[in-house]
């Protein structure tokens, strides 16, 4: 079982009030108990329970790993949130386990949804992190416009996916797994003419995800199982001889 702790220092760590009553309270946990923790930006420590409050418990760090293999490159998802939420949490649940460096919610010209709770969303985040023993909890920005997105992604390979009316080179055969990667998917009805438009201008290539057309989740899904696999089968090439 791992837990997650924002802040690790001087040796020890604190868990705030919800991820204390949940190891006191629910699962019993007692003073001198070794457990693992996870400070959501690559790292495990094996820590040991010196006070177990339902409020506070305090953690005594006794060692700390890294958790190996480093992805050779970052990824980060824009997605526009799905008029059910719970479609849109799912995508979040699931790209967390899969792997992912950092969520955008997209504002976009057809969107079906304005709002979102991003407390709640953070939470989903940081429980799907724990479940699949992950050490990297994804990034999760505000509801950002999206040109305001376009106009603002500085990572080195910026892909849109989008519903053309010819077949746009697949996502597969266009990642480079050793550069950090960006995609944008948009909402149900898709992006407009101009938000495409906008995006080319801004260095993003077309790409297609395959002849099927996917709900939103599914395609944002998609891409990061996709852009992954380019990932680690980078990391299983190792070193150049």
């Amino acid at each position: 079982m791992l837990f997650y702790c924002s802040l690790i220092e001087d040796g020890f760590a604190r868990l705030d009030e919800e991820e204390s009553r949940h190891l006191v309270a629910v699962l019993r946990r007692k003073q001198g108990d070794i457990l693992r923790l996870t400070d959501g930006r690559g790292y495990f420590y094996d820590a040991e329970l010196v006070e177990a409050g339902k409020r506070h418990a305090l953690f005594r760090i006794l060692s700390k790993h890294s958790a190996l293999p480093e992805r050779p490159a970052r990824l980060h998802l824009a997605v526009a949130p799905t008029k059910q939420i719970e479609r849109f949490e799912w995508f979040l649940e699931k790209a967390t386990e899969i792997g992912v460096d950092e969520i955008t919610p997209l504002l976009c010209q057809r969107s079906e949804r304005d709002k979102i709770r991003t407390d709640r969303l953070e939470k989903i985040l940081v429980s799907a992190m724990k479940q699949s023993l992950r050490a990297q909890l994804p990034r999760l920005n505000d509801l950002t416009p999206f040109s305001k997105f376009v106009s603002s992604a500085t990572e080195a390979q910026k892909f849109i996916a989008w519903c053309a009316a010819e077949p746009l080179p697949h996502l597969k055969a266009l990642v480079d797994p050793s550069k950090d990667i960006v995609v944008a998917i948009g909402p149900e009805g898709d992006f407009s003419p101009e938000e495409v438009g906008l995006a080319s201008t801004n260095g993003f290539m077309g790409t297609g995800l395959g002849a099927a057309r996917l709900r939103t989740e599914t395609a944002a899904l998609l891409a990061v199982s996709t852009v992954n696999l380019s990932l680690i089968a980078e990391t299983e090439k190792g070193p150049e001889q």
